[in-house]
């Protein structure tokens, strides 16, 4: 990820948790991208005020997944992600946890391979340890995430299954 896209993205993320966190949990500090993705209340917090489309639109740019990839991830048809945009308004919290989950699994795959196409290529190639099912098929549901996620830290670490 090129350091203006993370400049961006960071400071995005923290005008978005400015906004999104409980008056007496604010912090002083601007809050990152990276320190967002490892703050699970704020994440919650985000979550339940609903990810706006300016962010999304940055962390889609940082992630493997293209415009279809996230209309279907997010069960929405490209007509409906279009009007997000058109309208800029906030996703709704189902959609806005899955938003944040593979912004999880982007960052995870990124520290994993160190570039998003060699990445995306293991998402689309069947996996032994999987099943012998795509990666990305198995991230349309949260139990699906999570086998992936495990896969991630298992190669991370070296251990083949």
């Amino acid at each position: 990820m090129s350091i203006d896209v993370r400049k961006k993205l960071d400071r995005e993320i923290a005008t978005f948790a400015s906004r999104s966190m409980p008056q007496h949990a604010k912090q002083t500090q601007k809050v990152t991208y990276s320190q967002f993705l490892g703050d699970r209340m704020l994440i919650i917090s985000g979550i339940r005020n609903g990810i706006p489309y300016s962010l999304f639109s940055l962390i889609k740019d940082v992630t493997p997944f293209t415009e279809n990839d996230w209309a279907e991830l997010l069960s929405l048809s490209t007509k409906s992600l279009h009007r997000y945009k058109q309208t800029s308004q906030r996703f709704k919290p189902l959609q806005s946890e899955k938003i944040v989950e593979m912004a999880e699994v982007a960052e995870a795959g990124r520290e994993v391979f160190g570039d998003m196409d060699k990445f995306r290529l293991w998402l689309d190639t069947p996996n032994f340890a999987l099943g012998g099912q795509k990666p990305f098929d198995l991230l349309k549901d949260s139990y699906g995430k999570e086998l992936v996620l495990g896969e991630l830290v298992r190669i991370e670490h070296g251990i083949l299954s």
